[in-house]
């Protein structure tokens, strides 16, 4: 029996809920050059009128993650953007004021990282401040270096660390994947969920679809740096190539 069983015979209308990086677009060492697959946005245009919705729930900001994927006429979307805080929706955004903190970190980063190994860089999300170690030598030795760090400007700074695949991000508290899953799935009715991501922010994700009480999938867009995610899997694919197969499978499945 296929793994999508689950949805093909729900009671309910199907909410499909994605991440964008390393689900939809391949991680790469700067992420301002992360794309999603060629074939994301047809494969979602195409699947999307037989749901009930598809939300991506990103870390990214919202409108971001709609140019990087290139999902502007993509009926029947919405991107909650920044762990849920920004949402688009329709080409409208809607996003709520920096919180103090962002901003006292912003200015206090570059002196707390004058002394970081080379290759460390800093995204500023707006709502929220992301420093990656990919492209250090030692990349996960430079992450566990900083961690200390940027927990004491976190909690001075009123904010919260996000782990992630190289990265600490700063970031204000009170919202996570697993919230923004379970208001949106309230929102649009939803009688069966497939959420499907890669790191650890999507754990959160991966808690509420099992606590909302209805069928749900979960799709680990499989990787050699996030194992924690694949444990709580249904099932495990081969990176976004295969979350792209899956939905594509989903869509001639599904009536």
């Amino acid at each position: 029996m296929t793994v999508l069983a689950p949805l093909l015979t729900a009671p309910g209308p199907v909410l499909v809920a994605l991440d964008f990086d390393g689900t939809l677009a391949p991680i790469v060492p700067d992420p301002t050059q992360a794309r999603a697959l060629p074939e994301t946005a047809q494969v979602l245009r195409d699947l999307a009128p037989k749901v009930g919705a598809v939300v991506i729930i990103t870390g990214r900001p919202a409108l971001t993650a709609v140019e990087y994927g290139g999902f502007a006429d993509v009926p029947n979307l919405t991107v909650l953007g920044q762990y849920g805080l920004e949402r688009w929706s329709g080409g409208e955004l809607s996003t709520p004021p920096e919180h103090p903190g962002v901003a006292e970190a912003r200015t206090k980063l570059p002196l707390l990282l004058a002394k970081a190994p080379e290759g460390v860089s800093v995204e500023d999300k707006g709502h929220a401040l992301a420093v990656h170690t990919r492209r250090a030598a030692e990349p996960e030795v430079a992450l566990e270096r900083l961690r200390s760090i940027l927990e004491a400007l976190a909690e001075k700074a009123g904010l919260v660390i996000e782990p992630g695949r190289l990265v600490l991000e700063l970031r204000p508290p009170g919202m996570d994947k697993g919230k923004a899953l379970k208001a949106f799935a309230a929102e649009v009715g939803a009688g069966a969920v497939l959420v499907a991501g890669d790191d650890l922010g999507d754990l959160a994700a991966f808690a509420a679809a099992d606590e909302l009480g209805i069928p749900a999938v979960k799709v680990c867009s499989g990787s050699d740096e996030v194992a924690e995610l694949a444990k709580r899997a249904d099932v495990v694919v081969d990176g976004p190539a295969g979350v792209v197969a899956l939905l594509r499978e989903l869509c001639e499945e599904i009536s």
